[in-house]
Order: structure tokens, then C-alpha cells, then sequence
């Protein structure tokens, strides 16, 4: 993403090596770690089934992280305090909306009620991310992302990834985790990260270095069965808890490019499969009643609570539109070619496309004000061939091209000097394959400095909550949607609307618009 602060942080690239978690963060399977791994070359700078036996056993731990209780020099709480403001910054700050936080805080407070330790504190961050994610840490802090609440349709389901969460911070997973793998930082794969494909938020965290590790199969089915008995305590549906699972299923097949891949390859699987805890989660849940029977969702005030939440990419990380990416505040729009997919990353701008090919777009700052011909060859880029760099002009501004190689892999190097900074294209192909000049003439053709009408029309894209009108189908209020080419499976999947589904006059429904 394209925070002008990120862009000075970025000037250090010319040390030996960039870190390879920040490419291994962009994509979910393993053709596309394959892809971005390609890139980076060129910069130098528990078991996936569950044992159909399992009974849950679970107690609370005899000693709790209780935020308010353990001293400042007690290490659960210093980790989860060490760590804070790491997360928030990695996930693009706190979320500022006080209808928003209310809803939450209602939801939270519900579920501590019920806990197993209903002294326990906990300290509820809602993260400023499109990503769909949860996730605790050690002395009861607990995170979840705008993203996730924007999937969700209802409070019970939000109170199943919470309660699921508090699951772990109660039994103290955390710290059991960390004296067996000595982890530096411990952190929860909270449903959204068993089953998303769209793995972008929790693995943005390694830019601040921080390392997320995985509960075990057993800890995680723990967690499970504590999060189902706190939802059907606190009065929730206990069956929000499959009911989320499904629609997270949903998210995984609708965010992957290609749905009919080897999920396998995934390194989320070394997590119990979502189909199974599915089933287990609607087990726990039977012990309140039959479903639809019990249980209040408390769909209406959530909606009331959700309705504006900011959707996708803030406006101080730019926009994707299709295939474009503008950026406002930086004052810069680009192209990718057709049949590419964007991915708005902390760390950069990511492009995949057809037959294996990546493209990085990136910022520095321009402290020096050298040459883009020399800055190209100042060692940031591996097996650079140095005959090949060329000073060129690209829409009116100064910029510099190049080629490399390294491994199976060719690249073209374009920086481009817009003001004070220097903006970076790398594009990655198999080596000998022709479509590297047509690709990289797509980016360098259409980067340009936006308009100041143009930048002060972008808008962010936020949920609206409409409420369905007479002679109104599903297909009608797809229309409506923004941001997406593929409105009206998008539409379905953030209703939770099956295939066949219906709307009817009165029905409340999400869509995503200005």
C-alpha cells in the first residue's frame, strides 16, 4: 500500500537483501508463491484432517491473562503490549468510528459475561483492513478487522470469531504455544485465517517482523467448543459459529483465482478443514437446540451498526478499481493488463496474470535526486544487465528502464521520478517468454499523474445497508454494486445468499457503493 510515510520508510532498500516474507506474503497458492518469489530474485534488498473420535475436554486455565491483574513485568502481558502497536501499524492503524466500535463492544461484552472467566479483561481492536481476519494475543488483546465485519451479517457471527478468540486467550494457548516453539510473538489463526484464501492481512505482519504461529489441531478445536458454549450462554445463536464457517468457505472460493486448485498447497491446511469443523461446530451448537430455534442473530442492529463501513482500500493506501490502482494523494494512476488481479498489499503494489506473471510496484523517496540510470544500478536489483539500462520519458516525466535475470526468471526494471519520489515497476516473466515487453508497455503506457479532478473524485467504497423495494430482485441490486466486475457474486457472497436464494419487499440487505 502506498502510505507516503511508507514510501520514505522504503529508502533503506539499498541494503543487500529485501526480506523474502514480504513476497511470500502476497499470494495463496503455491503457483502464485512460485510467481512473487520470482520477483523477489531481482531484489536484493496440526494435520489438515481430524480424527473422527475427538471429544472436547476443555477447562479454563487455573491462571488466566487478565489485563488489568498481571504485573508490567509479567511477560504475557508485556507480550501482548510489545506487540500492539506492531499489529496496528502493519494493519493500517485502528478503525475510527464510534457506531462501529459500539457494536462491538456490545457483542464483547455479551460473550465476557458468559466466559469461563468472567474477570478476564480484554482490550477489542478493530483493525483498519479490508483483509478478513482475527486474531488474539497474549494478555487479552484482540483484534478484528473492518473486513471481517464486513462479511459478517449478523452479531452472532462476529460473536463466534470473538468467542473463539477469548477461547484461547481463557485456556492460555498463547503462552503454551510459546514455551513449546519459544515464538517471539504469538497469535491466534482465528477462523477467518483457517479458511480465507485471502491471506494478505495476517501475513502483512511480517513487515513489522512479526511472526504469527499456528495453534495446534487441538487448541484450535478448544477454542471451537469454548466459543459455541459462550454463544449459546450469551443468548446468540449457536450456530453462527458453522454459519460463518460457511461464508468464510465462501470468501476462500470467490478471492481464488483459480477455485477448482489444490487447496492443499495452501499452508493454511496444516489446520483442520473447513468442511469438518463445520460439522463439529454445528455438533457443539445441537447441545442449545435445533437450528433456527434458539438463539437470537441480531441481525438488525448489526446492519444499523455496519451500514458506511469503510469496504477495500482506505484512501490513504489508494484504490483498486478493476484494473487500474490510483492513488490520490500520491497523485498517480496505472493500468495492468486484462485478466490481472491487483493486490493492494502493505509492502507494495501487487499484479498476477496469465502464464506465470508478476508484477511489484513500489515507492522511495527521492532524497538524492541522482539519476534514474544510475539509481538502477546502484544495487538494489539482482543480475541486472547493465548495457541494457536506458534513460527514457514516460508521460512528460523522467524514468530509466532495464533488464535482468535470475533463475527461471526475466525481469523489466522502470523507475519513474514524479516530484519527490521515485516509483518502481518490476516485472517478472518466465525466462524467454514474449510477454515481458508487452506487459511492462502496459504499466509504463499508462502510468500518469492524475488531475486534481480526478483525485478529488475518488471516493472509498463503504457498505450501504438498503432495504429491498417492490419489483427489486437480487439481480437488480447487483447492479447497484461498485468496485467489483463480478457484482453479482459478490453481492451474494456478503448477504450469505445460496444459489437459488430470493429477496423479498422489506428484506435489509448489504450492497457495496459510495
Amino acid at each position: 500500500m502506498m502510505r507516503r510515510t511508507r514510501l520514505d520508510s522504503l529508502t533503506t532498500w539499498k541494503s543487500p537483501a529485501l526480506s523474502s516474507d514480504a513476497i511470500f506474503a502476497l499470494r495463496r497458492f503455491a503457483r502464485r508463491l512460485m510467481l512473487l518469489s520470482a520477483v523477489a530474485m531481482a531484489l536484493n534488498g496440526c494435520q489438515t484432517l481430524i480424527e473422527q473420535s475427538y471429544q472436547p475436554s476443555v477447562s479454563p486455565s487455573s491462571n488466566p491473562q487478565i489485563v488489568d491483574e498481571v504485573q508490567k513485568n509479567d511477560p504475557r502481558a508485556a507480550m501482548g503490549a510489545r506487540e500492539h502497536p506492531r499489529i496496528v501499524a502493519s494493519y493500517g492503524g485502528e478503525y475510527k468510528d464510534a457506531k462501529t466500535e459500539r457494536l462491538v463492544a456490545r457483542i464483547a461484552g455479551a460473550l465476557t459475561a458468559v466466559s469461563e472467566n468472567p474477570s478476564q479483561s480484554y482490550r477489542i481492536t478493530i483493525l483498519n483492513s479490508p483483509a478478513i481476519n482475527a486474531f488474539a494475543l497474549p494478555g487479552g488483546y484482540l483484534y478484528v478487522t473492518r473486513g471481517l465485519l464486513a462479511l459478517a451479517n449478523d452479531a452472532s457471527e462476529v460473536a463466534a470469531v470473538l468467542s473463539h478468540e477469548m477461547g484461547h486467550v481463557t485456556a492460555n494457548h498463547g503462552i503454551e504455544r510459546q514455551k513449546r516453539e519459544e515464538a517471539e510473538v504469538i497469535a491466534s489463526r482465528v477462523v477467518a485465517e483457517v479458511l480465507s484464501s485471502d491471506i494478505a492481512g495476517k501475513q502483512a505482519l511480517a513487515r513489522g517482523k512479526l511472526r504469527l504461529a499456528a495453534f495446534s489441531r487441538q487448541q484450535e478445536l478448544q477454542a471451537d467448543v469454548i466459543g459455541v458454549r459462550m454463544l449459546g450462554e450469551a443468548g446468540y445463536d449457536p450456530y453462527a459459529a458453522a454459519r460463518f464457517l460457511d461464508s468464510m468457505a465462501a470468501y476462500s472460493r470467490f478471492m481464488s483465482v483459480d477455485p477448482e486448485a489444490d487447496q492443499s498447497l495452501d499452508f493454511l491446511s496444516s489446520h483442520p478443514n473447513s468442511a469438518q469443523r463445520i460439522e463439529l461446530a454445528r455438533t457443539h451448537a445441537r447441545a442449545f437446540g435445533q437450528e433456527g430455534s434458539v438463539g437470537d442473530k441480531g441481525r438488525d442492529y448489526y446492519l444499523d451498526g455496519i451500514d458506511g463501513l469503510l469496504y477495500g482500500d482506505s484512501p490513504e493506501e489508494g484504490y483498486v478499481r478493476g484494473q487500474t490502482f490510483l492513488h490520490g494523494g500520491l497523485g498517480i494512476r496505472f493500468d495492468v493488463p486484462p485478466d490481472f488481479h491487483i493486490d493492494n498489499k502493505v509492502e507494495a503494489v501487487m499484479a498476477t496474470g496469465p502464464n506465470d506473471i508478476a508484477v511489484r510496484f513500489d515507492g522511495v523517496a527521492d532524497n538524492q535526486n541522482q539519476s534514474l540510470t544510475n539509481y538502477i544500478s546502484s544495487g538494489w536489483v539482482t543480475g541486472l544487465d547493465p548495457s541494457t539500462i536506458q534513460p527514457v520519458t514516460i508521460n512528460g516525466m523522467e524514468a530509466a528502464t532495464a533488464r535482468a535475470s535470475a533463475d527461471r526468471w526475466d525481469f523489466d526494471v522502470t523507475v519513474i521520478r514524479n516530484n519527490s519520489q521515485i516509483f518502481r515497476f518490476l516485472t517478472a516473466v518466465p525466462k524467454g517468454s514474449e510477454a515481458l515487453e508487452p506487459t511492462a508497455n502496459v504499466l509504463r503506457a499508462s502510468f500518469r499523474r492524475m488531475t486534481p479532478a480526478e483525485a478529488a473524485s475518488l471516493k472509498p467504497l463503504r457498505i450501504r445497508v438498503v432495504t429491498v423495494r417492490p419489483g427489486e430482485n437480487i439481480s437488480t441490486l447487483a447492479a447497484r454494486m461498485m468496485g467489483t466486475d463480478r457484482k453479482l457474486d459478490l453481492f451474494k457472497l456478503i448477504n450469505a445468499l445460496p444459489t437459488g436464494a430470493a429477496v423479498s419487499p422489506g428484506d435489509r440487505v448489504k450492497i457495496i457503493a459510495e
